[in-house]
């Protein structure tokens, strides 16, 4: 099955489910899904880093801070945060993430998804999935600070981490 095909639960405003698509069609149309983001860390507390393939159905070939995808049909937001952090980051045994936060991200181009976001220590050696991503690395927060307006970053993941960056200021 690609990754076209896959299940997705359609979602209202209050994120209740109405639905289900194929993650193709709710992307073409732009039908609200769950995602989840999760920011990974090393034991040095630097963030794991990467660049999108350019076969990525959304935001091909894009920086971004944060590991994770869609949930699947059925999937509860901390599984789908597990997962995807463990496919992501090629490694198993990882803790279970923390959830922070949610937040509705729609950007008006049809992109449009409640995220969770969550965050999550690892201490394993990775190996990403080569077919997710081009590049990584776990850099310190000052360095991706300054590569903000360098790079081209996964505009989603940009507003994660203008979220999460208000979310720590306030905590």
């Amino acid at each position: 099955m690609s990754a076209a095909d896959e299940i997705l639960d359609i979602v209202d405003e209050h994120d209740r489910v109405i639905g289900q698509a194929p993650r193709g069609e709710a992307y073409a149309q732009g039908l609200r899904h769950r995602c989840v983001f999760i920011q990974a860390r090393d034991a040095a507390g630097r963030i794991f880093v990467h660049r999108r393939t350019p076969t990525k159905l959304v935001f091909p070939s894009l920086y971004d801070m944060f590991v994770g995808g869609v949930v699947g049909a059925g999937e509860a937001y901390d599984d789908a945060a597990l997962r995807e952090a463990e496919e992501e980051l090629g490694v198993t045994g990882l803790p279970r993430p923390a959830y922070l936060f949610k937040f509705l991200y729609a950007n008006g181009a049809g992109h449009n998804w409640w995220s969770a976001v969550y965050e999550v220590r690892c201490d394993l050696p990775v190996q990403p999935q080569a077919e997710e991503v081009a590049w990584h690395d776990f850099l310190p927060e000052q360095e991706i600070e300054r590569r903000l307006a360098e790079w081209q970053w996964v505009p989603d993941g940009l507003a994660a981490y203008a979220r999460l960056s208000a979310y720590r200021s306030a905590g």
